[in-house]
């Protein structure tokens, strides 16, 4: 779980909305993946470790589809942790927020500066 000092942390890079929301996501994968790794370095869990954790908490554990959605979704939000934490030279469970900001950042100046194809730009 982010505090609510990360959670203004993030909010507060001036990052457009779509990074920081992105950003934000990520950071709730990041630690919901630590606690269920139970440590802050070393590989990401594995999806059966997931699996075995949702199962323990009611909320998730209530109903089955949202519960294989959750899973889902923490290991696509770990697919892309992977090459983070590369980029920062740390292992997985070892990013920390700025590592995370840093690469908004990276995205939100190529999204900038290199708008997708038939993109209109903003008005202004």
């Amino acid at each position: 779980m982010l505090s609510p000092e990360e959670l203004a942390e993030l909010d507060g890079t001036l990052l457009p909305s779509l990074e920081r929301h992105h950003l934000r996501i990520l950071a709730h994968a990041l630690r919901t993946l630590q606690a269920i790794a139970k440590r802050q370095a070393g590989d990401l869990p594995a999806s059966v470790e997931i699996e075995v954790w949702a199962q323990h908490q009611a909320v998730i554990a209530e109903d089955p589809a949202f519960a294989q959605a959750f899973v889902d979704q923490l290991v696509g939000a770990g697919s892309q942790l992977l090459p983070i934490a590369e980029q920062a030279g740390v292992d997985p469970l070892a990013l920390e927020l700025d590592h995370l900001v840093t690469w908004a950042r990276r995205q939100a100046d190529r999204r900038l500066t290199n708008p997708a194809p038939g993109a209109t730009p903003p008005p202004g």
